[in-house]
């Protein structure tokens, strides 16, 4: 193995201060940056060393951001290579580790906020609500870049109707809106379409798989965007009723005591 480390690092959904504590603290001491330009702030570099050598990676090739980072860590040199969100997700991670690990390079991940959960809170929804959908689905139409396998084709995706997630999928939303509806989800499903969450110029579209295309060509938007549809985004006060059993009165569990009367469910009370 060679002296230094490549550390993939999750930048987080944009916002300069959501990259994690120790990604930080791995920029600081980084001998090398190499970032994803096209979607990182610029910022998240500012805590580098005054002789960290900086560069984004959007106009260098799968070869040539591995040759640098090999390079770099067989001369000793810590390499810190930044991604957007999280790196497990959509990373595109997994053939630089095989090349790192051929070059006998050592390597870890620091795991970074999504984009996904960045929405979830700017839209200030949990996507998993107890009887309503206890899944979320993460995934995105297929592209020239990455091709979806046939198993994981949008439309079978639909039936489950749980809460789901499309990365990379807003410049061809009608094309989705038209597989979901011929998978399952019925035409007023909640749909929001989140664009540069975090971001200073963020912005939000909320309607249903009816309105929503309109509403998104309306915006212009074909990049940056989180498309989420499911029940889970509707309106709270649908779901006010509809709470972690943990968490009640006559729940016993290994920390408390529960009581032993319960109070009706809302299928209890009559209307």
């Amino acid at each position: 193995m060679s002296s230094g480390h490549v550390y993939f690092i999750g930048a987080g959904p944009g916002a300069p201060d959501l990259i994690t504590v120790r990604g930080q603290a791995i920029l600081r001491q980084a001998d090398v940056i190499i970032y994803a330009d096209s979607l990182v702030d610029r910022r998240l570099c500012e805590v580098a060393r005054s002789d960290a050598e900086i560069q984004g990676s959007s106009s260098l090739t799968l070869e040539e951001i591995c040759t640098r980072m090999i390079q770099a860590a067989r001369a000793g040199k810590i390499v810190a290579r930044l991604h957007s969100g999280d790196p497990s997700i959509y990373g595109a991670i997994h053939e630089q580790i095989a090349r790192l690990d051929a070059a006998g390079v050592a390597w870890s991940i620091v795991p970074g906020v999504s984009s996904a959960f960045a929405a979830a809170a700017a839209l200030g929804t949990e996507l998993t609500i107890p009887e309503v959908t206890q899944t979320v689905i993460f995934s995105r139409l297929s592209g020239r870049a990455s091709p979806v396998p046939p198993t994981e084709d949008l439309r079978q995706l639909a039936a489950h109707r749980a809460s789901l997630v499309l990365f990379l999928s807003v410049g061809q939303i009608r094309r989705v809106v038209s597989e979901l509806v011929l998978g399952g989800y019925a035409p007023e499903t909640p749909v929001a379409v989140v664009h540069r969450v975090s971001w200073p110029d963020e912005a939000i579209i909320r309607g249903t798989l009816a309105d929503v295309v309109d509403q998104v060509r309306a915006a212009g938007w074909t990049k940056q965007a989180l498309i989420l549809v499911g029940a889970a985004l509707g309106d709270r006060g649908q779901h006010e009723e509809r709470r972690s059993r943990l968490y009640a009165p006559d729940y016993t569990h290994r920390f408390r005591k529960g009581s032993k009367s319960r109070p009706p469910s809302r299928r209890e009370v009559a209307p």
